[in-house]
């Protein structure tokens, strides 16, 4: 009954149900070599890579070597997207961007980074903070981050937050506006109801794996279809649901959690788990790499894939339909998921 409910609600979505054109014919290379397949980021029209390399994990490694590696093969391997965010490592994240990516490299990338602000003053401060580390002038798309709640959405509209980036925008600081949250599907549909937010933001993001469409509380089912209506380009994060897929997950040595039921390999492959995220209409899929092979891996994956059916798509939901309870797997939702 749960995977039928399951498979159910995936289908409700409508539209989408008809897979995305990844290509047609090869990306022409760009003066770094060869690209890898690029779509549109929502109704701005900006032709984005359709992998891009997360923040978060670049501020993991110890070693600046490490670091630079995995910058420089993610451009080797075609990805021209890069995320980030003020709060990851305490800016050093950041800063790492503003030593071995931009300088060399800002005309030929799009550069994100996010604000978890909740009024306008600290959001001025992270955006300026930002710019600094990043030795950039302009942000091509700033997002409001990690939005937890409905009431949440609404303190920061409240706050000034919203208005502070369109202010920037003004200014020339920031290019796109956009928001995130991985807690509750219900803060992005709050976000979209607000009419300011739902012209000035162009992108979204949020997790997108097959665990969350089988999920009652999903992104993929509940905010996909509205956000995708309002002509949002839609990223797509925790693919892997931040490590929760594998047996065990370290960070630098350390084993942050185990599992003995893990959903790769028990019922999935990471290729499986990214071409599903492919085959939906996503613009950007973020992947965290702390070493080059990560890097070369999920490249691989995307230049090696050109859709799913629906049948396919169904089928690999199924298998994971039993994962969706209990919160284990996605224990970033919030418990009160419209609070």
């Amino acid at each position: 009954m749960k995977r039928r409910d399951a498979l159910q609600r995936l289908a409700a979505a409508g539209t989408l149900l008809a897979p995305p054109v990844l290509r047609a014919g090869e990306p022409a290379p760009d003066r770094l070599g060869p690209v890898l397949p690029r779509r549109t980021l929502g109704r701005c029209g900006v032709q984005v890579t359709c992998l891009g390399l997360g923040g978060y994990h670049i501020g993991w490694p110890e070693e600046e070597k490490t670091v630079q590696a995995v910058i420089e093969t993610a451009l080797e391997c075609g990805i021209r997207f890069f995320d980030n965010a003020e709060s990851y490592a305490g800016g050093r994240a950041e800063e790492r961007y503003g030593r071995y990516l931009v300088p060399r490299y800002r005309s030929d990338i799009f550069l994100m980074t996010k604000t978890t602000a909740g009024d306008a003053a600290t959001a001025r401060r992270h955006l300026e903070g930002s710019l600094e580390r990043l030795k950039t002038d302009v942000i091509d798309l700033w997002q409001i981050h990690a939005l937890k709640t409905p009431q949440d959405t609404d303190d920061r509209i409240a706050n000034g937050v919203l208005d502070e980036a369109l202010k920037a925008q003004a200014e020339g600081k920031v290019r796109h506006i956009g928001f995130t949250g991985h807690a509750s599907p219900y803060a992005h549909l709050r976000m979209a109801e607000h009419p300011a937010a739902r012209t000035a933001c162009t992108a979204c993001q949020f997790p997108v794996n097959p665990v969350d469409a089988a999920a009652r509380h999903s992104f993929i089912g509940k905010t996909m279809p509205e956000l995708l209506g309002a002509g949002m380009g839609v990223l797509a994060m925790k693919t892997l649901a931040d490590g929760r897929f594998f047996a065990k997950k370290e960070m630098n040595g350390s084993v942050k959690w185990t599992s003995d039921n893990p959903v790769i390999p028990t019922a999935l492959s990471v290729e499986e788990c990214i071409q599903f995220a492919l085959s939906l209409p996503v613009s950007v899929l973020i992947t965290g790499a702390e070493n080059p092979g990560l890097v070369k891996e999920k490249a691989a994956i995307v230049r090696g894939f050109a859709s799913l059916s629906e049948e396919q798509r169904m089928a690999l939901v199924g298998k994971v339909a039993a994962f969706a309870e209990g919160g284990e797997v996605e224990y970033y939702k919030n418990d009160d998921l419209r609070g």
